[in-house]
């Protein structure tokens, strides 16, 4: 079963721009940005070592962690310095002008 969260609106994000919200009930704010046409929702959370992700910067499909520079694809979720870590993918949902997130 899905908990199905609205994070933002669409306004609310630009393209090339990481963007955190607030969840109630999670530790983390989700990010929410695109990856060209496509809205991408993630977990604010770098899983190396615990460090906010919305303070990276994004490069193409790349969100990279200042914290110590590892480089997520947010196509895949991959870590493209450690093939064991990865960033999950929360699946999206637009109704109208609001973006749902699934985080279970």
């Amino acid at each position: 079963m899905a908990l199905r969260v609205r994070v933002c609106r669409l306004a609310d994000i630009v393209p090339g721009e990481l963007r955190a919200f607030t969840v109630g009930g999670v530790t983390w704010p989700v990010i929410v940005t695109y990856v060209g046409a496509e809205i991408v929702a993630v977990p604010g959370v770098c899983p190396h070592e615990d460090v906010a992700l919305v303070d990276g910067t994004l490069d193409g499909n790349e969100l990279i962690c200042k914290g110590h520079g590892y480089g997520f694809d947010l196509v895949t979720g991959t870590c493209t310095h450690d093939k064991t870590l990865s960033l999950r993918r929360y699946p999206v949902t637009v109704v109208g002008d609001e973006i749902y997130v699934d985080l279970l």
